[in-house]
């Protein structure tokens, strides 16, 4: 069995805003170790059904162990939530009551050295979700020339050092590749003032962000997503986002405005919603947490 452990975010809102019902269908983009879906299918008992969905095959494995007491409520598939109509096809949803997403990258993968997300403990530098496919960030930054590094550095890490860190990448793998996340943590460290290395964060953070992102095109993925997403909820459901990236946040509520202005659907979150002081304190790593709700109008009105 893999272990993937990973705290979900806002269960209690998600649950909440998706006015769940035992005649319900629910997808859940974005499974990891299955948090907030075990608490869908709880809340939709006894007959709500989910669909699952990660890219990542560790993710899949472990929804799978940790949902099978719902039986076949629930089915799990890898994949990427951009292809979901592809996806729910195949699981015979012809629309969807309810779809939730929570962005970014899970706990277990920053945890695990050999997934390469994080620095905490050196391992090789992959950062793929999806392990099977694409070039690793090792690959990325042995072939990437100065200038794009730096942009991808400045624009998805929002990193003030970002030309600094690129030439002192560079400058590093001239004397060798950079093939573990502790030589792209000191790289990036070395490269930017003494002073920047004491934050309250680690100096490597924004850009091990940044990376992360590119390598995994989650930008793209989420824009692919939401040109389609809304279309295929059912009438007063939901689409319920979690973001942690001001970039992620801001393609979410510019999308949300864009669906309701067509017509059809309508905001439910006039201003964005954040975790409690308790959930923050208890899972830090949800501090940056931001949710928006989007509703397809049933009857001309929104079902709040």
């Amino acid at each position: 069995m893999t272990v993937f452990k990973h705290t979900p975010v806002m269960v209690g809102e998600v649950i909440r805003f998706l006015n769940l019902s035992p005649q319900g269908c629910y997808i859940d983009g974005t499974i990891g170790g299955g948090g907030h879906a075990r608490a869908i299918l709880a809340a939709s008992a006894p007959s709500g059904k989910l669909l699952g969905i990660d890219r990542d095959q560790d993710a899949v494995m472990a929804a799978q162990e940790e949902l099978k007491i719902f039986g076949n409520r629930v089915k799990v598939v890898q994949g990427d939530f951009s292809k979901l109509g592809e996806l729910m096809s195949e699981a015979e949803f012809d629309c969807a009551n309810g779809i939730v997403l929570d962005l970014g990258v899970s706990s277990y993968q920053l945890d695990q050295a050999l997934r390469g997300f994080g620095f905490g403990k050196d391992g090789p530098l992959d950062m793929r979700m999806n392990s099977r496919r694409g070039s690793s960030a090792a690959e990325i930054i042995r072939d990437i020339d100065e200038k794009e590094l730096a942009d991808i550095i400045y624009e998805y890490g929002e990193e003030r050092y970002a030309r600094r860190i690129a030439r002192g990448i560079v400058n590093r793998r001239s004397e060798g590749p950079i093939l573990t996340t502790g030589d792209l943590a000191d790289a990036v460290i070395s490269s930017i003032p003494a002073p920047a290395r004491k934050g309250r964060i680690h100096p490597a953070t924004r850009t091990f962000q940044a990376i992360r992102i590119f390598v995994n095109d989650e930008l793209g993925e989420l824009k692919r997503f939401l040109d389609f997403a809304p279309e295929i909820l059912c009438p007063a459901g939901k689409l319920v986002i979690i973001s942690y990236h001001s970039l992620e946040d801001r393609l979410v509520k510019n999308a949300f405005r864009q669906w309701k202005s067509r017509g059809g659907f309508c905001v439910i979150t006039k201003k964005v919603v954040t975790p409690g002081v308790d959930e923050m304190r208890n899972n830090p790593r949800s501090r940056s947490a931001k949710l928006r709700v989007l509703e397809r109008i049933k009857n001309g009105s929104c079902c709040c």
